[in-house]
């Protein structure tokens, strides 16, 4: 009877457990249902109420390796999403260097064009200069003597280089230059819809115009200069062709006086030929090289200002007697200058460059290059 008594106490002090450690687990119990969704709440409050089961030992390992499982089963996911997202916070990370890396890098290409390192590269190991327009001719003005030559024989589309022939025509007629001229529907470019600040209906004096023309290149300004010809514009370009004929430019051909037409064309043999002839239009010589003119224009409360398309005529380390620049897609960049170098006349024909810098760089190129070799000329 004693041995029985012995163990239904040993058998309640196992199941039941000690009052400090019961009340440290319904205390736990309560903290967790009050941070718990409501679904929740209702499992922990089954949980409460359950009875405490003796399990064998080898239903305990199993019951654990469940539970691992499940548990696994259940972060798993989780895990993944959270490295997920680290991983597409540092591949963002990643892409945002890269990009500002690239932003931050196309100001720099454009400065390296103009750099000395440039300049210094404008020669080859033999002293060969190396330019990137695709035709390229330099002439010592006084002397007649080639310094450089490529493809100058090409005909080629030429832009806006037209723009020296229409003055020349303009000042040799010898009109008045202080006639005004209304911009008409005529003048407007439908054939490569170019913009223009210059509004229809404009008045303009013929001066103003070829200011326009020559200096930032105006197409709508180009235009009315050649339809107020004595004749129109037939006439006018027909004058032009002849001008070339008269210079020796066999390979050259005009057909319209602001060159947005591709079959405006010539050759670095006959543009030196031509730039050789403008110096001696001291209007020309004097607006190729103004870096900016203001004019007053039909729409505008204030007088508009433009600037000279060759950004050299704003460099004092230049001493520029005429230029001209161009560009259509068929011609490429373009420009055509007279400018003292090392103390010397020179003119300097670059046609179709690729790139909005190549043009100024090249010229820049051929600067240094004169300048490194004072035995030439």
């Amino acid at each position: 009877m004693l041995r029985k008594l012995l163990i239904v106490c040993t058998a309640l002090t196992l199941l039941i457990p000690p009052l400090s450690v019961a009340a440290g687990q319904a205390k736990h119990h309560k903290n967790v249902a009050q941070i718990q969704p409501k679904h929740s709440q209702q499992k922990v409050a089954k949980l409460n109420k359950a009875k405490p089961v003796k399990l064998s030992k080898s239903k305990s390992v199993k019951l654990v390796k469940a539970s691992k499982a499940a548990n696994l089963a259940h972060v798993r996911p989780e895990s993944k999403a959270r490295a997920t997202k680290v991983s597409m916070r540092s591949v963002g990370r990643r892409l945002v260097v890269i990009n500002s890396h690239i932003r931050n890098s196309q100001p720099v290409v454009k400065k390296v064009a103009l750099t000395q390192d440039v300049f210094n590269q404008a020669m080859d190991s033999g002293g060969v200069l190396r330019l990137a327009s695709s035709k390229a001719l330099i002439i010592n003005q006084q002397t007649g003597e080639t310094l450089y030559a490529k493809n100058v024989d090409l005909p080629t589309p030429i832009a806006s280089v037209t723009k020296l022939m229409t003055a020349m025509v303009v000042l040799d007629a010898a009109l008045s230059m202080d006639e005004n001229i209304t911009i008409s529907d005529a003048d407007v470019d439908w054939l490569k819809n170019t913009s223009s600040r210059v509004h229809v209906g404009t008045q303009l004096s013929r001066f103003e115009l070829l200011q326009l023309a020559l200096m930032s290149s105006e197409n709508r300004a180009a235009s009315a200069l050649g339809r107020n010809y004595p004749g129109g514009i037939t006439a006018f370009v027909s004058a032009m062709n002849n001008k070339a004929k008269l210079l020796g430019m066999t390979r050259t051909r005009f057909v319209d006086s602001s060159g947005l037409d591709s079959s405006n064309i010539s050759t670095a043999e006959d543009l030196v030929k031509m730039v050789n002839a403008a110096h001696r239009y001291n209007v020309i010589k004097q607006i190729t090289t103004t870096a900016s003119y203001q004019v007053p224009l039909l729409g505008y409360s204030h007088p508009v200002e433009f600037h000279n398309t060759n950004a050299l005529v704003r460099n004092s380390d230049w001493t520029i007697g005429i230029s001209k620049t161009g560009f259509i897609n068929e011609a490429g960049r373009c420009l055509v200058m007279q400018a003292q170098i090392d103390g010397k006349p020179f003119i300097i024909v670059l046609l179709d460059s690729v790139g909005k810098y190549t043009r100024i760089a090249d010229a820049q190129r051929i600067r240094k290059w004169i300048e490194s070799n004072h035995s030439v000329g």
